[in-house]
């Protein structure tokens, strides 16, 4: 079996399959509350109302709570409640735009609402989403995630509204800096979406 067939389910829809993994993984803060804690549980079980129910109640007694407004924005992401999502995420944003991951999770949930759309409206989401990205970078330039979702963006997105392969190959450059494996890797998916399967093997 080649190396591009045993790679190729993990690098398509990469931006997806990264930020749904990341949503999956407890938030490893010092001091974490017992409300987070117990709404990650049912997270992890899939009881996704009952996450959501703990940290509402929660939010009615600390509304200003950064973590679980956080965590509510996963709830509502992890059953592709986009708006909902958007909703917390854009708060986070936009009351802490110096916190990277906001960003990056607002990016990744306005790109997942973006796939749901018509075309033509997922265009005026463009920009967006791939300032989100870049702006998590910038303020955090070893956030890999946010690496692989700008590529995947560079890489999914038509030439006319900006994708292009050059691009995600530099930010592959970029992303080699901080992982040599995801920089192989990202190449790999790059030159096998765009049609050269000698090279994406190469890399592989």
């Amino acid at each position: 079996m080649s190396y591009t067939r045993i790679f190729n389910d993990f690098c398509t829809k990469v931006m997806k399959k990264l930020f749904l993994l990341i949503l999956c993984l407890p938030a490893l803060v010092p001091g974490q509350s017992i409300v987070i804690d117990k709404a990650q549980s049912y997270i992890d079980s899939k009881q996704y109302s009952l996450s959501e129910n703990v940290l509402k109640k929660a939010l009615e007694e600390d509304k200003g709570n950064v973590e679980v407004l956080e965590k509510l924005g996963d709830v509502f992401s992890h059953q592709k409640r986009w708006d909902e999502a958007l909703f917390y995420y854009k708060k986070l944003k936009t009351e802490y735009p110096e916190v990277a991951n906001y960003h990056y999770k607002y990016g990744g949930a306005l790109g997942m609402k973006a796939l749901k759309m018509s075309k033509l409206k997922a265009l005026f989401n463009v920009n967006d989403i791939k300032n989100a990205f870049v702006k998590a970078i910038e303020l955090d330039p070893k956030h890999i995630d946010a690496h692989w979702a700008l590529i995947e963006f560079y890489v999914q997105i038509p030439g006319i509204v900006g994708g292009s392969k050059k691009k995600a190959l530099k930010r592959a450059d970029d992303l080699q800096k901080l992982s040599d494996v995801d920089g192989y890797l990202a190449r790999g998916y790059i030159h096998e979406y765009k049609g050269d399967a000698s090279l994406a093997e190469l890399n592989y």
